[in-house]
């Protein structure tokens, strides 16, 4: 295939056009607003997505909830991914998150972890693909004819090899309005284990008519995009534990697949900046105690591109304030391991 064939053009969801090719995934514990702008500020995002949102709870106006869907002017084009099944308020949620911010809503059908699948939501909806489309079409109802907001799908191929119900959903979907479609290349089952299967990515794309496809699974690096729209044929892509080790990355996808140029990884020293700038956002938008809770996980996902960092990675996650997090940043700015690590697999 050559170069032409396989530059991709922004792709438009719904009346939503967006600027990138790259999407940032709803990931739980992850996408909330102060990386969501990490990552924007970067460069390269078309679409941002929150965590996970339960309806019943975003509609009671939880707390945590309300911290979940948090937005601001800098975070958009934005997408809210909501869970949930028939018997839940996802219809009047849908409502709400137009009302808050959303420029797509989106239905999971995809999260195999056991609080969302143990709640008939996520993956749970690919084993009634009947009860889960009339559930589609609910939402679509409820929103877009009167506000013009896409409703988007997260799905995978199946619960298992068994039942590898993607393709013949995803044309279901597309038929009852359901704006574009994104298909993380694996089944409930294998979780997030395996490698990604860029056929039965392929297979969706093939399945739909018009609406965009966008695939998800296993993109460490611009490189792991270009092979996977080159494989399946797919309009966009979608990174999630990717952007956790490098948030720049979406920069380097929009380069590659729209301009056929690869951007350099940024250096050790900017890398640090990248860690200073998401305490800064968290601070922002959130507390000094949850600069605590995040960065020290953060700084696990970071350092697996970092090299040897073992004692700064300890200097964090013994802090007890911010500035002492910012004080071990400092100490380390002026350090140059002798080689960066490469994109690891993932485990």
């Amino acid at each position: 295939m050559t170069l032409s064939e396989w530059l991709l053009a922004s792709p438009c969801i719904g009346g939503v056009q967006l600027d990138s090719p790259a999407l940032l995934a709803p990931m739980a514990g992850h996408c909330d607003l102060p990386f969501r702008r990490l990552c924007r500020e970067h460069g390269g995002v078309g679409l941002a997505s929150t965590d996970l949102l339960n309806s019943h709870s975003i509609l009671r106006g939880s707390p945590r909830a309300m911290e979940l869907a948090a937005t601001c002017e800098q975070d958009s084009p934005l997408c809210m991914q909501l869970y949930g099944n028939e018997d839940d308020p996802l219809p009047e949620a849908a409502r709400w998150a137009v009302d808050h911010g959303a420029a797509i809503v989106d239905i999971n059908m995809g999260c195999p972890v056991d609080k969302v699948a143990k709640k008939h939501g996520g993956s749970l909806l690919l084993c009634d693909t009947d009860s889960t489309v009339r559930l589609a079409q609910r939402i679509v109802e409820a929103i877009t004819p009167t506000t013009g907001t896409p409703v988007t799908a997260k799905i995978r191929l199946g619960w298992d090899d068994r039942q590898l119900v993607g393709s013949e959903l995803a044309r279901r979907l597309e038929d009852i309005g359901i704006a574009a479609i994104t298909v993380h290349g694996r089944t409930t089952e294998m979780r997030f284990k395996g490698e990604v299967r860029l056929g039965g990515i392929a297979e969706v794309k093939a399945a739909v008519k018009t609406i965009p496809v966008i695939g998800n699974g296993d993109i460490r690096c611009a490189e792991d995009a270009r092979a996977m729209v080159e494989a399946t044929g797919c309009d966009a892509v979608m990174v999630g534990r990717g952007a956790l080790r490098r948030p720049w990355l979406f920069n380097q996808i929009r380069s590659l697949l729209v301009h056929g140029v690869e951007l350099p990884d940024p250096t050790f020293r900017e890398r640090i900046d990248c860690i200073e700038r998401h305490l800064d956002l968290i601070l922002e938008h959130q507390s000094e105690r949850m600069v605590m809770h995040r960065l020290r996980s953060a700084i696990a996902w970071y350092g697996k591109t970092m090299g040897h960092i073992k004692p700064l990675k300890e200097r964090i996650r013994t802090a007890t304030s911010s500035e002492e997090i910012r004080r071990a940043l400092h100490d380390w700015r002026s350090y140059e391991p002798a080689t960066a690590s490469p994109a690891p697999a993932f485990a």
